[in-house]
């Protein structure tokens, strides 16, 4: 099965590659100096800070691995890249919601670079899905749980 390409800006990838060197080089090794001090504590039958480092570090482990996979498969937007005449990924959205009357700015990234708290939005989400190809003036629906959502686009950049 092919992997998923991986969308990210330079600033997702940089992110990425930091929270890998981290990883990597600092928490590891914490992690493993909590696995040795448990063990000097004897059983570690029934020892719960060994288990409980044995645990973190299989996240730690399998998260290395997920981040490794994503810089493998990742393909970089660059700002040049993206088109001001319909939103792409790396586009930032001014958005008019139409029920409150309210104005709202989104930058579409791809699903690893996603957070909502700082109006970074996925592609893939429903919001972002129905943005992309869309011009400025142009109506957007979004059917959510909720119900549904309109949009009037006003200004894409980069």
């Amino acid at each position: 099965m092919a992997e998923k390409e991986v969308l990210l800006t330079p600033e997702g990838l940089k992110k990425l590659e930091d929270e890998l060197e981290q990883l990597k080089s600092v928490k590891r090794r914490e992690v493993a100096d909590r696995i040795k001090l448990a063990i000097s504590y004897g059983d570690i039958s029934e020892n719960s800070e060994y288990e409980d480092a044995k645990n973190e570090q299989a996240f730690v482990e399998g998260r290395i691995m997920t981040l490794e996979k994503m810089l493998r498969n990742a393909r970089i937007i660059n700002e040049d890249e993206v088109d001001t005449d319909v939103v792409s990924i790396g586009s930032t959205v001014t958005l008019k919601d139409i029920e409150f009357d309210e104005d709202i700015q989104y930058t579409i990234v791809g699903s690893a670079e996603a957070n909502p708290a700082q109006n970074k939005i996925s592609n893939e989400s429903p919001v972002g899905r129905a943005l992309l190809g869309k011009s400025v003036g142009s109506l957007v629906e979004v059917s959510v749980p909720a119900g549904v959502l309109q949009f009037k686009i006003l200004d894409i950049k980069r």
